[in-house]
């Protein structure tokens, strides 16, 4: 489970560089602002209690190759980047990490489901993260995933 906290400096933007993604929408990218990009993965240590190690390790192998990947385009394109990886309930520890490294913005992204699985799936962790922090949240669509 990952999201991406961003600090932003106290001064006001200059030279700004600005990337279309997705297409037709302009965004001004974190390096124009001096922002630092907290990058979090957590790993979800809420199932049953005993042989649980492997499943754990692989998770955090996972989670590793995709803080190293942020870091890797953070490098690219001049963007500070925080890596971090917490293990717990992942809707709690990224409120916590967000308060923690006192982020100006939370970005998070969906599955993009939609009909009955959008409903079946009410209680997600960005929905959770939605009502129960009071920093500013931008949820970033899936790819559509949903009931074909």
């Amino acid at each position: 489970m990952g999201a991406a906290c961003t600090n932003a400096s106290s001064s006001r933007p200059t030279g700004a560089t600005t990337a279309t993604w997705p297409p037709n929408r302009r965004w001004t990218s974190p390096e124009g602002f001096g922002a630092t990009v907290h990058a979090l993965f957590v790993v979800d240590q809420a199932g049953p209690s005993g042989h649980w190690d492997f499943p754990v390790e692989n998770q955090e192998a996972i989670g590793e190759a995709a803080l190293d990947a942020v870091v890797e385009l953070g490098d690219e394109r001049g963007v500070d980047v925080e890596r971090h990886l917490r293990r717990g309930t992942p809707s709690e520890e990224i409120v916590d990490a967000a308060a923690d490294y006192a982020v100006d913005l939370i970005v998070m992204g969906t599955q993009g489901r939609t009909g009955f699985s959008r409903i079946a799936t009410a209680g997600s962790t960005t929905e959770r993260v939605v009502r129960l922090t009071a920093i500013p949240t931008l949820v970033v669509g899936g790819a559509g995933v949903g009931d074909a």
